[in-house]
């Protein structure tokens, strides 16, 4: 089963996430596949506007898949990170615009991503938050993207308590802009896409270039950041067991680590 599924209607492109069966969390090859479906809507002229949705009724996604993340070591959290930097980087850069249209709940990178969309469509029960520490993993990226959007305050109180928002919370700090019924996320989140579309191309690319500029600086201070923090936290071994311990209590198991 292709983890990333591709699809055009009039001017939009859209990305379905299809790993219903892991709630759509992505791995290397998928995040692989992802930004280079970004980089062929954006290059195409035919292409105005971008859609990102997951598969199923469960998950846009849930981010992280621990199955992958749990044998990193400090070389591979750095590699890590520099894919990271990636995805952001031609999220941030894109020169056409992108909804995400969430289905279910997203967490996590799953979270961070949909921040960097530029209008997110939601249900009434989808969650949103930064769930890492509850499974051993630093935030680093994740609290920068979310002081941009939501201040430090609640960024504080996000990631470290690692609860999810409820939409209705997420719709009125402005996180989801669109609640509609779950029937209705993806065609609604199309419809503005369509919109988007018919703007103006030229200043469509300068806004959205200008808002990456004003905040460039800051994004290659956190991946720097990040790559520091990743390298102790997964040399420590501390991710490896809290994830266990994580997945244990949910009857679930993981790989021994690699030595």
């Amino acid at each position: 089963m292709n983890p990333v599924l591709l699809h055009t209607q009039n001017r939009v492109g859209l990305i379905t996430l299809n790993k219903p069966e892991k709630l759509n969390a992505w791995d290397k090859p998928m995040r692989d596949q992802i930004v280079e479906a970004l980089k062929s809507y954006d290059q195409n002229p035919d292409i105005g506007a971008i859609v990102i949705t997951g598969a199923g009724d469960r998950a846009f996604s849930a981010g992280q898949d621990m199955s992958e993340a749990h044998s990193f070591d400090a070389d591979r959290a750095e590699e890590w990170i520099r894919e990271w930097e990636t995805f952001y980087a031609t999220l941030r850069r894109l020169t056409k615009p992108v909804i995400a249209a969430l289905n279910g709940v997203a967490a996590g990178s799953a979270f961070q991503v949909a921040l960097l969309c530029d209008i997110r469509v939601g249900h009434s029960d989808v969650k949103m938050g930064q769930p890492e520490i509850n499974s051993g993993i630093a935030s680093i990226t994740g609290p920068w993207i979310m002081k941009e959007m939501l201040g430090m305050s609640r960024t504080i109180e996000l990631t470290l308590t690692g609860r999810l928002m409820l939409a209705a919370e997420c719709h009125h700090i402005g996180v989801i802009h669109h609640i509609v019924d779950r029937a209705e996320v993806l065609p609604k989140a199309l419809e503005i896409a369509e919109q988007l579309a018919a703007k103006a191309p030229i200043a469509m690319r300068l806004d959205r270039a200008w808002f990456a500029d004003m905040t460039e600086a800051g994004f290659q201070h956190t991946i720097d950041a990040a790559i520091a923090s990743h390298r102790v936290s997964y040399g420590s071994g501390e991710p490896a067991r809290q994830m266990e311990n994580f997945m244990a209590a949910r009857g679930h198991t993981l790989g021994a680590k690699k030595q």
